[in-house]
């Protein structure tokens, strides 16, 4: 759970650099948020239509929560993977490539799963180092 909610913690935080464990464990957060977001409004009758083919009230509540997730989540979602970006050694900038109409998302997810750089950086330490990880054998 630290790890889902450590770029809550760091929110608007663009320097640094974040594991990949960081990254997929809030992405795993945000995929359980948003079901959880639409298990409420079914139990409200959010995929009913009323019969004049309205929104039900449960809907309306549905996709308000929706958007109001949307613009709490944003800026941290955004840092977390300009972070990962830095962790490979890589501008932040290279979050633009998700404009990229049809590649773009695909280009990204592709860097978000490969490692990051061993040892310092441009952009700092290495954050697997910083768990004592190497402690074990020394």
């Amino acid at each position: 759970m630290e790890w889902m909610l450590m770029p809550l913690k760091r929110y608007a935080d663009f320097s640094g650099r974040s594991r990949r464990k960081e990254y997929w464990m809030f992405a795993l957060f945000q995929v359980l948020v948003i079901i959880g977001i639409s298990i409420i409004g079914g139990l409200l009758g959010a995929f009913t239509p009323e019969a004049s083919g309205a929104m039900s009230l449960g809907g309306s509540l549905m996709f308000g929560l929706f958007g109001l997730y949307f613009l709490a989540i944003i800026i941290p979602s955004i840092a977390v993977q300009v972070r990962r970006f830095h962790d490979q050694d890589k501008s932040g900038w290279f979050v633009l490539l998700n404009f990229i109409p049809y590649l773009g998302g695909l280009i990204v997810f592709v860097f978000m799963c490969l490692d990051g750089t061993k040892g310092k950086n441009s952009y700092g330490d290495d954050p697997k180092m910083s768990d004592n990880v190497g402690d074990v054998f020394n």
